[in-house]
Order: structure tokens, then sequence, then C-alpha cells
């Protein structure tokens, strides 16, 4: 299905891939590095990937490294968003939220920064990833981290209504749809995704995602080797409400660059009503956020 408006006036959204390691002030400069290079090639939003903060060795490690909203780091991403002008989606900040002291465990929390440095969102992930898959190193993010306690209602950005959730939230498609009735015209999944389940299920998910909600879905994603107890999968992409991906990183860091036509997504939810054809009558509000 052809997209219809003139790509140059259509918001360009930038998608950015590294490899997060222990050390947070190179991955500070990776990521930093990354964004510029969006700004400069004229993106309004760079989206970066689960982890971008870093990717610690163990859980120990992890905890340690946590900041609060109100830390040091989160305060350099401000300076970056304000000094470049672009909105920022961090997808995954490890957050030491207003219980550490009683909990000592973190969130996994999406923040999103508009061109002034001020954070207009937070999403804290719900569903935590604890996995056992063989040939691949196993998660238990609830050791150390809290699930969230809500969803974040759609936020208005300068490409879209922008949906937040985090990597394993996209084997939830209640979620997804949940945001997608809510409005998002755009599902954001920023991701760590694994060696074995990356190939298996990792494009096959973020069309589906589309393709059910009738958004654009963009996924930042980690890649390569962290460090000698992980690795991860890579291939960051945009995929149109079509379920087309249009856009998608080569191996190693770098970006990819796509354009948001919600004229397209507009069209293409009248010419197939699916969300007007729903039947709750017969299995309930799936993914209706509770009341």
């Amino acid at each position: 299905m052809a997209n219809s408006s003139s790509s140059w006036e259509l918001p360009l959204v930038a998608v950015c891939q590294v490899t997060s390691t222990p050390d947070k002030q190179q991955n500070f400069k990776t990521c930093a590095e990354l964004v510029r290079e969006a700004a400069r090639l004229g993106a309004c939003l760079a989206f970066l990937p689960e982890a971008f903060d870093y990717i610690a060795r163990d859980s120990a490690e992890s905890l340690r490294l946590s900041e609060p909203l109100s830390g040091n780091l989160l305060g350099e991403y401000t300076q970056l968003a304000r000094e470049c002008g672009i909105w920022l989606s961090l997808g995954g900040f490890h957050e030491r939220g207003q219980d550490w002291e009683q909990t000592q465990k973190i969130y996994n929390c999406h923040v999103l920064l508009n061109s002034k440095g001020s954070i207009v969102a937070t999403y804290r992930k719900t569903h935590l990833c604890d996995i056992e898959i063989p040939g691949q190193e196993p998660m238990r993010e609830s050791n150390s981290t809290l699930p969230g306690p809500s969803l974040e209602s759609p936020v208005s950005t300068p490409a879209g209504k922008i949906g937040l959730a985090v990597c394993y939230d996209m084997r939830f498609p209640e979620l997804s749809l949940a945001l997608a009735q809510a409005g998002a015209e755009i599902l954001t999944y920023p991701s760590a995704f694994g060696s074995v389940t990356g190939p298996a299920h990792w494009e096959v998910l973020l069309r589906a995602r589309a393709i059910e909600t009738q958004c654009y879905v963009v996924a930042a994603a980690q890649c390569g080797r962290h460090h000698e107890k992980r690795a991860s999968y890579g291939h960051s992409m945009v995929v149109d409400p079509w379920g087309t991906v249009v856009a998608r990183c080569s191996e190693g860091p770098g970006l990819c660059l796509a354009r948001i036509d919600l004229n397209f997504l507009q069209k293409l939810r009248q010419h197939l009503p699916v969300f007007q054809h729903r039947r709750p009558d017969l299995y309930g509000n799936l993914g209706h956020p509770q009341s």
C-alpha cells in the first residue's frame, strides 16, 4: 500500500542502535554522537534503545550504577536535547525511584524528553523479562527491577502521538491495543533482544503489533557484545501501519531514518476499520484500560 504524502513535508525520526557496556560515560558519548547526527539530518525525534545508559554484568552492578531521574546522567541528556533542539525517547533508564530506600530495587523507565529538555512522560516497564531460553543467557529482570504500576497515556510529539512501551512488552498485544485505543499513532519498543529470540521473533512481533493496531512501530535496539556475559540481536527498525519495514539499521552501532505519514495512517484506518469491527460482546474489551 503506497504512502500518499510528499516525503519532504513529513516529520523525520531517527532510530539509534548502540552497544551499551557498563561504562556509562562512554555510552553517553556514543549516544550523544548519534543524537547530534540525527539532529543534523533533520530529525525531530531520536529514539534510543532499552538500557541506553548501561548494560551491567550482573544485578549487583546494575543496582550500583543506577540513578534517580534527577541524577547527573539524565541531566546530560536534558542538556543534549536542548542543545540539539530534538525530542528524545530514552528507551529504558535504570531508575532509582522514590521507593529505592525501602526496596533496593529499580525501575526500567522509558523517559520522553521534549526539545527543551523537559521530561514530558515516563513509563515504567510493566512486564518484566524472567525467561530461560536454551542457547541464550537466562534473564531474571525481577531480581533487580520492580514492575511499573500503570500505562502512560499517549503523548503528542512533532512526529505524532506516541505510546510508550519497553522490549518484552511487545509480547503482550493487550498493551498495544490499549495504547492504540487511547489515541496512539506511533508505538515504540526500545529493546535489547537476545541472540536466540531475536532471529525467531523480533521482526514478526513488531510487524504484528503495527498491523493489528494500525500504528507506526519504532524499535531502537541494542546490538553486539556488551561484555563477556551478554550480547544483543540489533536490527533496529521502523514499521508502518501496513506492516512494511520502512527503515532498518545495518549491523553494528548507527542509525536509520524514517518519515512518519499520519495521512497514510488515517487513510488506512478508514479503508480497513478494524477498531469499528471489534466484538467486545464476544470477547470483552481486549486491551481496554482499567477504569
